[in-house]
C-alpha cells in the first residue's frame, strides 16, 4: 500500500541537476513532468516554469487534463524513462508563495484552547458565525524536511518584567493547508457554490508555535513572533479531484450560516501526528485527527476570505487552523494534549 497510487498523483517540485523540476508521484517514484513536457509528451508549457503557479493559475480544467495524460504515459510505459526514486529525490518548496492566511476553523481546538483561560465561556460570540483567521508570513514558509531553529522572544513568568531568550515551549499544530488555483479580481467576491474550483489542492502544514512567547505578545492583535519564525509544509499537493472519492456532507451547523457562507462539502481525510526523537528507536504517535471534524469547510473559508472583496492569486495559501476532534486523541497540538 502506498500513499501514492495513480489515482492520486500529486504535484510537488524536486532538484534534478540543479534545476527545479515540476514533478508527480507514483507509488516510490517521483515523475519528472518537466522532462515529459520538454520531450513533447505533455502539451502544458506551464510544466516547464520553475514552480506550480503558471498551472495554478490556468484552473482545474488545465490541472485535470495534466492528470489525466499522465495516467496515459504512466500505463503505457513511456514516463518510465522520467521516474526518478522518491528516496534520490530533494523536494522543493513546490509553490511561490504570495501570501499566507491562518484560520482557526476547528471548533474543538477553539474550544479546547478557550476553556484553559475561559472555563466558563470557551468560544466568544463570533465563533459559530464566521471563520476566523489572521494574516500569517509567507516568507518563512518552508518544506518539510527544512531544520527549524528554535525562536527566540519576550516571555514573562507570574508578572513583569518580561526576560528575552529561547523558546521553552515549542509546539506544533497539525493542519491542512489550501493552495489558491485560479485567483479572483480585487472587490470581486467568490461565492461559496464556486470556491472548490478556486482551489488547487491541499497539503500538509505543521503551524510551528512558540507557545510562551504567544501568551505574552498576543493580546490585542493576535499571534506574531511566536508563529512568523516558521511554518512547514508537505512537498506534495494533493489536488482536490484526487480527494473527490473521500467528500462527504458536512454536519449542519447551529445557528444556520448567513447565506453567503451555506455549504456542504468537507472532506474525509484522517491526519496524524508521530514523534520520534534523537533517543527513541520507534516512533510513536501523538494523535489522530480528521479533517471533516472542522466546524468551517474550505469552501467556507475561501468564501469568506473573499467576501470582502480581498483578491486572492495563484499560489496563496490558506492553513485550517490546528485539526483537532471530540475525543482526547484529536488533539492536534501540544497545547491541548497537555
Amino acid at each position: 500500500m502506498t500513499d501514492f497510487p495513480i489515482q492520486n498523483l500529486p504535484f510537488g517540485v524536486f532538484s534534478r541537476d540543479g534545476e527545479a523540476h515540476l514533478a508527480t508521484a507514483i507509488n516510490d517514484s517521483v515523475v519528472d513532468l518537466h522532462a515529459c513536457a520538454h520531450e513533447g509528451l505533455i502539451d502544458e508549457p506551464a510544466l516547464l516554469e520553475p514552480t506550480l503557479n503558471a498551472l495554478m493559475a490556468k484552473g482545474r480544467i488545465a490541472t485535470r487534463a495534466v492528470r489525466t495524460r499522465v495516467t496515459e504515459l504512466i500505463k503505457s510505459g513511456e514516463a518510465g524513462r522520467h521516474f526518478v526514486p522518491m528516496g534520490d529525490a530533494e523536494m522543493l518548496l513546490p509553490v511561490r508563495i504570495g501570501d499566507y492566511t491562518d484560520f482557526y476553523a476547528s471548533i474543538h481546538h477553539a474550544t479546547n484552547v478557550g476553556s484553559m483561560f475561559r472555563p466558563d465561556n470557551p468560544l466568544l460570540p463570533n465563533y459559530k458565525w464566521l471563520p476566523i483567521g489572521y494574516h500569517g508570513r509567507a516568507s518563512s514558509i518552508v518544506v518539510s524536511g527544512t531544520p527549524v531553529r528554535r525562536p527566540c522572544g519576550q516571555t514573562i513568568d507570574a508578572a513583569p518584567p518580561p526576560s528575552f531568550g529561547p523558546s521553552k515551549r515549542l509546539d506544533y499544530e497539525m493542519e491542512v493547508g489550501m493552495f489558491i488555483g485560479r485567483g479572483n479580481a480585487l472587490g470581486e467576491p467568490i461565492a461559496v457554490r464556486d470556491a472548490l474550483d478556486h482551489v488547487f489542492g491541499l497539503c500538509l502544514v505543521n503551524d510551528w508555535s512558540a507557545r510562551d512567547i504567544q501568551t505574552w505578545e498576543y493580546q490585542p492583535l493576535g499571534p506574531f513572533l511566536a508563529k512568523n519564525f516558521a511554518t512547514s509544509i508537505s512537498p506534495w499537493i494533493i489536488t482536490l479531484d484526487a480527494l473527490e472519492p473521500y467528500r462527504v456532507h458536512a454536519e449542519r451547523h447551529d445557528p444556520e450560516p448567513l447565506p453567503y457562507l451555506c455549504d456542504e462539502a468537507a472532506f474525509d481525510i484522517t491526519v496524524e501526528v508521530w514523534l520520534r526523537t534523537a533517543r527513541m528507536t520507534e516512533p510513536v504517535r501523538l494523535s489522530k485527527g480528521n479533517f471533516r471534524d472542522m466546524y468551517w469547510t474550505v469552501a467556507q473559508l475561501v468564501a469568506h476570505h473573499t467576501s470582502n472583496g480581498c483578491n486572492l492569486q495563484p499560489g496563496d495559501l490558506l492553513a485550517s487552523g490546528t485539526v483537532s476532534g471530540p475525543a482526547k486523541e484529536n488533539r492536534g497540538c501540544l497545547l491541548e494534549l497537555t
